[in-house]
């Protein structure tokens, strides 16, 4: 029996760092290989193989899928939606170079199997805002979400020009208690916690009525290990399918906080990435998921309210020791 080995470009960042984790749980520590332009947490370097690498290094790339006898490969870097409006073709050389870098690389037979994470931010102001279906008007407004959804018809192109078998899942607002936020627009939704905790009071820069799709970090581990794991025949939409758990203002965010913190404040001053939120869904329908390859997600608002402030405080308390 030939074991997957698995190369992930981007391990540091919020999601990379957490997956390749899971991965390690799942397949063996040196069966997982994690890269990327900066080292990660400890746990992360101690867990297993790291490799330093740019995700535009074509070479490199290459060189490691050669050296570690690599099936498939997790593209988890990117520029996201704030920062990459900050340094657009930064944003667009890393998020799309990348990505034809390991496509072709998957065109040429080096590697059986790709996953490349799509995002909400495909979508755009004319996108039906309520239950977004997963064909529908797609117009960004963002370098993001350009390069997304540029990404995903070249992913259904490779796969259906030649074969490539590759997999994705448009995350919505991911929130998790181990790692910081990335520079996204959902980030507030992590934030929050850390100051809830810190100072009991916390200035959103998204207004207290702005819904958007949201899932805890637990929930995007699981649907993009699924996804890989199931049968090709069952993964029938290769441009990138939509990914739900559940959707929330930060007003309503606010008052799940003060059933754990009841003197917590909040207060608003939307910034320029209102704009981004306001493009943006705020509820997703993603049947196709969970008729296709039974996605379930398990985090509801108060289920994830009370893990991050469960999460955090351990955290501290470790850290104080």
């Amino acid at each position: 029996m030939i074991l997957d080995k698995i190369l992930i470009i981007g391990a540091s960042g919020q999601i990379g760092s957490e997956l390749a984790l899971k991965l390690r749980e799942q397949h063996g520590n040196d069966n997982v290989i994690a890269s990327d332009i900066k080292e990660g947490s400890e746990e992360l370097m101690s867990s297993g193989p790291f490799e330093i690498m740019d995700a535009t290094d074509e070479g490199g790339i290459a060189h490691l899928i050669e050296k570690h006898s690599i099936t498939d490969v997790y593209l988890m870097a990117a520029m996201l939606s704030a920062t990459g409006e900050k340094m657009p073709m930064k944003a667009w050389n890393l998020n799309m170079n990348s990505l034809f870098i390991v496509l072709n690389l998957a065109k040429d037979k080096k590697i059986k199997k790709v996953f490349w994470p799509s995002s909400i931010a495909v979508f755009g102001p004319t996108t039906p805002k309520q239950d977004t279906p997963q064909t529908t008007i797609m117009e960004p407004t963002t370098v993001y979400g350009i390069s997304k959804q540029t990404g995903e018809r070249w992913c259904e192109y490779f796969f259906n020009k030649f074969g490539v078998d590759v997999r994705s899942i448009r995350y919505p607002g991911i929130i998790s208690y181990k790692t910081l936020p990335g520079g996204g627009t959902t980030d507030y939704a992590i934030e929050i916690f850390h100051e809830a905790l810190r100072t009991g009071k916390y200035t959103s820069f998204l207004g207290e009525d702005t819904a958007l799709p949201m899932m805890f970090m637990d929930d995007a581990i699981k649907a993009t290990v699924d996804i890989m794991n199931e049968p090709a025949e069952n993964v029938k939409v290769r441009s990138s399918y939509n990914l739900s758990a559940m959707s929330f203002t930060p007003k309503e965010l606010a008052e799940a906080i003060k059933k754990e913190i009841p003197e917590f404040e909040i207060d608003y001053k939307p910034d320029f990435r209102q704009a981004i939120a306001d493009s943006w869904p705020s509820s997703i329908d993603d049947s196709a998921a969970r008729a296709d390859w039974n996605w379930k997600h398990e985090y509801d608002l108060k289920k994830l309210t009370q893990t991050m402030f469960k999460g955090l405080q351990e955290s501290i308390s470790l850290k104080s020791k």
